[in-house]
């Protein structure tokens, strides 16, 4: 068999994805943020029993195989990391200005930005 046999499966469902602008516009209006050296979370609670997502990788980042490339990454370090996520967190993700694409990196750097944003929001913001 080829393969890993031990590795769970992990969907990327449409209920996971801030998809509207309305829900984009939510998150920023929150006004919270975390930041490290390689991502940039802006984040609001939701009311659901899982975290979302959403992403933000503007044109200063480079050019589109560039930015589709954090892309991919950002959307696989969530997929894998569901789980691990704290729940009830919409979050818009981008990469620092300057940051290697990295998915070692993006994976530790998205769960302690998540889990150090859920602590610092309040019970609800809108």
């Amino acid at each position: 068999m080829s393969g890993n046999t031990s590795h769970e499966t992990h969907e990327f469902p449409k209920q996971v994805r801030l998809r509207k602008q309305a829900e984009f516009d939510r998150v920023f209006g929150g006004k919270a943020y975390a930041a490290d050296e390689v991502l940039v979370m802006n984040g609001c609670r939701n009311d659901l029993e899982r975290s979302r997502i959403g992403l933000s990788v503007s044109r200063k980042v480079g050019n589109a195989v560039v930015r589709n490339h954090w892309k991919r990454l950002i959307r696989e370090a969530f997929r894998t990391q569901q789980g691990e996520l704290p729940r009830g967190l919409d979050m818009v993700v981008r990469p620092r200005r300057g940051a290697a694409p990295d998915l070692h990196n993006i994976r530790s750097s998205l769960l302690a930005l998540a889990n150090r944003m859920i602590r610092k929001l309040p019970e609800n913001c809108s």
